[in-house]
């Protein structure tokens, strides 16, 4: 049985370029995401982190597949050590002075049906990431 897509919006009172900016610039990531080496909003470049609940800690494995400047990021997210693989992708939308994120984590059924993996954690997750931190940063830059 494959799972709908994860999908989470959030409308920023900010502007398209700046939320843009956000997702893309491996500095401002890491006060809303996670503290990358690099990031490159390339298609083909590779990155990783460690990210996962504080008693155990899992090595994610990503590559971006697709960017449309401003517009589109999306990129692969797998574990280390662990079969499976799902999409991330972030899409942003004008809505007048502000921008609507449209936030689509494909895949996760792929996953080995263990506890960390359950949908629940990447809702959870998700939700702080966009709802609390992202919308915390934003708010502090504008």
């Amino acid at each position: 049985m494959e799972l709908q897509s994860l999908v989470l919006e959030r409308q920023f009172k900010a502007p398209r370029l700046t939320v843009w900016k956000a997702l893309t610039d491996k500095t401002e990531m890491k006060t809303w995401y996670f503290d990358l080496v690099e990031f490159k909003a390339e298609v083909g470049f590779r990155f990783e982190f460690i990210g996962g609940p504080p008693e155990r800690s899992y090595r994610h494995l990503c590559e971006v597949t697709e960017v449309i400047p401003g517009k589109k990021l999306a990129y692969s997210w797998r574990y280390d050590g662990y079969p499976g693989i799902s999409y991330v992708t972030f899409e942003l939308f004008d809505r007048g002075d502000q921008t609507l994120l449209r936030l689509t984590h494909a895949g996760t059924e792929t996953f080995p049906p263990e506890p960390d993996f359950a949908r629940k954690n990447f809702e959870g997750g998700w939700d702080h990431i966009i709802n609390t931190s992202l919308k915390n940063h934003l708010e502090d830059v504008n």
